[in-house]
């Protein structure tokens, strides 16, 4: 009876931290839901809204870089982009779209735990695998894509986004 209990009590509180990290990975860590509406980088569109595809590649090169390829990006205020985005490397990899501030505050997060990105602004992959993201950038600026999992930015996975 008390190893029934036990294990009922684990299991419990397993299922109560991933409702807490899957609703901590759905936020923008201060407590405010944003990724389904309008960010300073945009917004989520559907596919049949898209203009253009653009395909992006993560990798790592042999002098221990990790890199995104285009290492830059244009886009025009209100173009809707699929990016199809495929991690041919050996490690897992992140494209996370956004402002460079909004990414750097995450990234110091990221530095303390980590988290599995799957938000319409982002996405995780392992090796060899692909995903898509669909999104219409509303305002010009600089943007960013990043992977924020430990040591990846500082080995140069980042890429300018420029939208005018």
């Amino acid at each position: 009876m008390k190893k029934m209990f036990l294990t009922t009590a684990l299991i419990a509180a397993s299922g109560a931290a991933v409702i807490a990290e899957t609703s901590a990975a759905n936020s923008d860590h201060s407590g405010n839901e944003s990724h389904g509406e309008q960010m300073a980088v945009g917004m989520p569109g559907i596919h049949s809204q898209t203009v253009r595809t653009v395909k992006v590649t993560m990798t790592e090169t042999d002098d221990g870089k990790m890199i995104y390829t285009p290492s830059a990006m244009d886009f025009k205020q209100g173009e809707a982009i699929r990016f199809l985005v495929r991690n041919s490397g050996e490690l897992d990899h992140e494209f996370i779209l956004d402002t460079p501030g909004r990414n750097a505050m995450h990234k110091e997060i990221m530095a303390t735990r980590i988290e599995v990105h799957n938000t319409p602004n982002s996405i995780s992959l392992a090796p060899g695998k692909s995903g898509e993201i669909i999104w219409i950038f509303n305002n010009s600026g600089i943007f960013e894509v990043a992977c924020l999992i430990p040591g990846h930015y500082e080995s140069g996975m980042y890429a300018k986004v420029s939208v005018k």
